[in-house]
């Protein structure tokens, strides 16, 4: 299947200038061109442009993108530094992860704290009609 840069960006979820960016620092390999001369993305292009998006949204650097993009150019070659570069950014994601863990205890600790005070308040105030202590 082919797709212009419009319905590749549709379908990506990028914008049309992020796809002309891809390409010219290297994450993306130049599309082939229909007979106009127009850009046409194929389900390849469009499946690493899903892992690419996937790379951004982990906050991996577009220097160690565009690294694993070069690498990937090399084939089964390249695998074990092409695998090196994604262990090293799943401890980035496991780190953060477990960061961010630890800001949803401190807001469910908070949340929770709040609702024992409106409970308190409830309580030793007068009845409020339809809302039982």
């Amino acid at each position: 299947m082919s797709y212009s840069i419009a319905e590749a960006a549709r379908r990506s979820g990028l914008s049309i200038d992020t796809l002309r960016y891809y390409e010219r620092i290297k994450l993306l390999d130049p599309p082939a061109r229909d007979t106009a001369g127009r850009r046409a993305y194929s389900d390849d292009d469009l499946t690493w442009l899903g892992f690419l998006t996937k790379l951004r949204t982990t906050g991996m650097p577009i220097k160690s993108m565009r690294e694993y993009a070069s690498l990937r150019r090399h084939g089964v070659a390249s695998a074990g530094r092409r695998k090196a570069l994604l262990v090293e950014q799943r401890r980035s994601v496991a780190e953060r992860i477990a960061e961010l863990q630890t800001c949803l205890d401190v807001l469910d600790y908070k949340i929770d704290n709040y609702e024992r005070i409106e409970q308190s308040v409830l309580g030793a105030g007068p009845r409020v009609e339809g809302i039982s202590a």
